[in-house]
């Protein structure tokens, strides 16, 4: 993994770093799904602030760590916000239809009336 070189910049795994294990537990949780989901819906990369997950600040701040440090997502700094954006290309060069699947499951689950036990 590489190393941020200021505080300013966040480290990010390489593509050749990604681990196929790391990005299914990132996105084995509702919200980093959502995350996932929204990234995903537009071309343009969005500030953690437009996000309104339903979970305190910490752990909002938590679940994007967890999808940047797994090679999902790829953080940058604009001015005082911090812009993500899915690694769409990393992803789907490493794990081929892995991420078309699961959103397509997602959206299939939405429409079913979300999750069922």
């Amino acid at each position: 993994m590489d190393t941020a070189t200021s505080p300013r910049e966040l480290a990010h795994p390489e593509r050749g770093d990604i681990r196929l294990e790391a990005v299914l537990h990132a996105l084995s949780d509702p919200m980093r799904l959502i995350v996932v989901h929204t990234l995903a819906s537009g071309p343009d990369p969005l500030s953690c602030s437009y996000f309104d997950l339903p979970v305190t600040k910490s752990t909002s701040t938590h679940h994007f760590r967890v999808l940047r440090e797994s090679g999902v997502i790829r953080q940058i700094y604009q001015g005082t916000s911090k812009m993500n954006e899915l690694r769409r290309d990393d992803l789907d060069a490493l794990f081929p239809g892995l991420l078309d699947s699961v959103l397509t499951a997602l959206a299939r689950q939405a429409a079913a009336g979300g999750h069922r036990r």
